[in-house]
C-alpha cells in the first residue's frame, strides 16, 4: 500500500475546531447516550473522544450531533468530522459515505477543499500492489484529479499532485505486470498492447523505458524488425543512457546488420 498520509496531513478541520474552542468549558456529560442534550455538550463530548483516540465512537458521537440537533451550525461541523474519525479509524467506506453527504450539503461550505481532498485519501491509502486489481487506484486518480481541479491554489492541490504522479506511476505498473505475463506466456500480441499502453498513456511514469524495451524484444520475438527498431529509436532518443536501451541495442545488434549510415533509425517516430 502506498502509505504518505503521516507525511502530509492537513489536520483537523480548522473552522471545526474553532467552533470547538468557544464553547470550551461549557461542556457537560451525560450517562444516557438517547438522552436529548445541549448541541454544545454533544458535540464537546465528540471532540474529547477524538482527542483522545477513540475515533471509532467519536464518528459516533459527531453522528449524534445531527441527530439531536439536525439544523444547527453544529451539525454541518460534525457531518465533516465524523467522515474525519471515520477515516482515521480506518472505516474508509464510513468515511467516504460521511464526505459525500457533507460535499452534497454544502458544497459552498469553507472547508468543501478538505472534505474532497479527504475523501481522495481514503482511496488512495487503500491502493494495492501491482499484482491486485486496481480499481482503488483509479478512484484514487480520480478524486485526486477532482482535487486538483476544483482548488488549484490550495495546499491539498499541491499535495494531490504529488500522490496522482504516485497512482499513475502505480496504474503503468500493473499494465507491465500483465505485459510482462504475457511476453512470458509467448502471447506476443497481448503484451504489445499493455507496453504501448504504458508508453502512450503513462509518459510521465518511470515504467516508460521499460515498456519500449519490452517492446523491442516482443516485436522482434514476431519477426516485426521495423516495429522493433522504431521502439528502439524512441527509447534512444529519450533514454540514450539507459540500461534499457543498452539493452534493446545489444538485442537488436544480434538480428540488424547495420550498414553505413543506417544511424537514421534512430530518429524514426514510434
Amino acid at each position: 500500500m502506498l502509505d504518505t498520509r503521516r507525511r502530509f496531513r492537513p489536520g483537523i478541520v480548522p473552522a471545526a475546531l474553532a467552533l470547538a474552542l468557544v464553547v470550551a468549558g461549557c461542556a457537560g456529560d451525560s450517562t444516557d447516550s438517547y438522552k436529548e442534550e445541549p448541541v454544545a455538550d454533544l458535540y464537546n463530548k465528540a471532540m474529547d473522544r477524538m482527542e483522545g483516540g477513540d475515533y471509532k465512537e467519536a464518528a459516533e458521537s459527531f453522528d449524534e450531533v445531527e441527530r439531536q440537533h439536525p439544523y444547527s451550525v453544529w451539525a454541518t461541523k460534525a457531518q465533516l468530522m465524523a467522515g474525519y474519525a471515520h477515516y482515521e479509524a480506518n472505516q474508509y467506506d464510513e468515511a467516504i459515505i460521511a464526505l459525500d453527504r457533507f460535499i452534497e450539503l454544502h458544497p459552498g461550505n469553507e472547508d468543501i477543499a478538505y472534505a474532497h481532498y479527504l475523501k481522495a485519501l481514503c482511496y488512495y491509502e487503500r491502493i494495492s500492489d501491482v499484482a491486485r486489481d486496481q480499481k482503488m487506484t483509479r478512484q484514487a486518480r480520480d478524486a485526486l484529479k477532482r482535487v486538483v481541479r476544483r482548488f488549484p491554489e490550495s495546499d491539498y492541490a499541491r499535495d494531490a499532485r504529488i500522490k496522482l504522479d504516485l497512482t499513475r506511476d502505480h496504474l503503468a505498473g500493473k499494465y507491465m505486470t500483465i505485459g510482462r505475463f504475457y511476453e512470458q506466456k509467448q502471447h506476443y500480441l497481448a503484451a504489445i498492447k499493455r507496453y504501448r499502453t504504458v508508453v502512450k498513456k503513462f509518459q510521465t511514469t518511470s515504467h516508460v523505458p521499460e515498456a519500449l524495451h519490452r517492446l523491442v524484444e516482443t516485436y522482434r520475438a514476431l519477426g516485426m524488425m521495423a516495429q522493433a527498431r522504431r521502439a528502439a529509436a524512441v527509447l534512444g532518443h529519450n533514454y540514450p543512457g539507459s540500461e534499457w536501451y543498452q539493452r534493446s541495442y545489444r538485442l537488436l545488434k544480434k538480428n540488424v546488420a547495420r550498414a553505413e549510415g543506417e544511424d537514421s533509425w534512430l530518429g524514426l517516430p514510434f
